[in-house]
């Protein structure tokens, strides 16, 4: 993994609130494909997490544009077209109005939770079943301390077995990806993009694999495809691409994103 010239989002604006940082970097993979990827770090002491519930769906960057957010990454997945979400969702303690996942993979796939200043990430069996704060069922988890979870011929949440609620076996291939991870100083949001002769998207392993190396301790998968968007300073970095590489200007519409909110 190499940076590319990008210049970080410190250089470019400045503010009296807390910025994140902004890196484009360079994946190569071991066919000797690549695959460009945009990483925008958050400082935990200055920046919370908040789960975001689009209605009717939007592109993050038009939601954003809306005075929503300044800075997010598109969420978990949802029932196409317009939704509504799918998987477990709370907003503030309250339970949010959902498509579950099919049993039994709905109470073993992941999610992240935010509460009182604190963002973890655990399968749904792990919480609490009334969790306070923000609560958005996505996954699979793609690292756990450290450790890279996704291994060959596992499918421990059940993403291939429980295809049906989905386009297509969304752990098969590489894809433009969505990820967000923590570490001890950082919330790290990442998208890589695909779907063209430049960027060939990432397999879910090397995904998990690229957010070891930039530092995550955990992590976990989010909605990706032509839906992979992060927007930050209202700015969306990312090229998001439909099937065939036509790209999706602004990106597609979503029902979900998790934003980064200055404390």
């Amino acid at each position: 993994m190499r940076a590319l010239p990008f210049p970080s989002l410190r250089q470019r604006a400045s503010a009296p609130e807390p910025m994140p940082t902004l890196e484009r970097v360079r994946v190569d993979l071991p066919d000797g494909a690549g695959t460009a990827a945009w990483v925008a770090r958050f400082d935990r002491d200055r920046f919370d997490l908040r789960v975001g519930l689009i209605d009717p769906c939007a592109t993050v960057l038009a939601w954003c544009e809306e005075g929503e957010a300044e800075h997010a990454i598109v969420g978990g997945f949802y029932m196409r077209p317009g939704g509504p979400p799918l998987g477990h969702l709370r907003i503030d303690g309250a339970a949010v109005a959902s498509e579950p996942f099919d049993a039994p993979w709905d109470e073993r796939r992941a999610c992240v939770h935010s509460a009182e200043g604190r963002v973890g990430l655990a399968a749904w069996r792990d919480l609490p079943a009334d969790a306070a704060g923000d609560v958005l069922q996505a996954g699979p988890m793609l690292v756990a301390a450290g450790r890279n979870l996704i291994a060959a011929g596992e499918d421990l949440e059940g993403f291939a077995a429980g295809a049906r609620q989905f386009d297509s076996d969304i752990t098969a291939g590489r894809y433009p990806r969505a990820a967000l991870g923590t570490s001890a100083e950082h919330l790290i949001a990442v998208v890589c993009d695909g779907r063209s002769d430049e960027d060939a998207g990432l397999s879910m392993a090397e995904l998990a694999g690229a957010m070891i190396d930039l530092g995550a301790a955990d992590a976990i998968n989010l909605d990706g495809g032509g839906s992979a968007s992060l927007v930050v300073g209202r700015s969306l970095v990312n090229t998001p691409r439909e099937e065939h590489g036509i790209e999706l200007r602004g990106g597609r519409a979503v029902c979900t994103a998790l934003r980064f909110v200055p404390r």
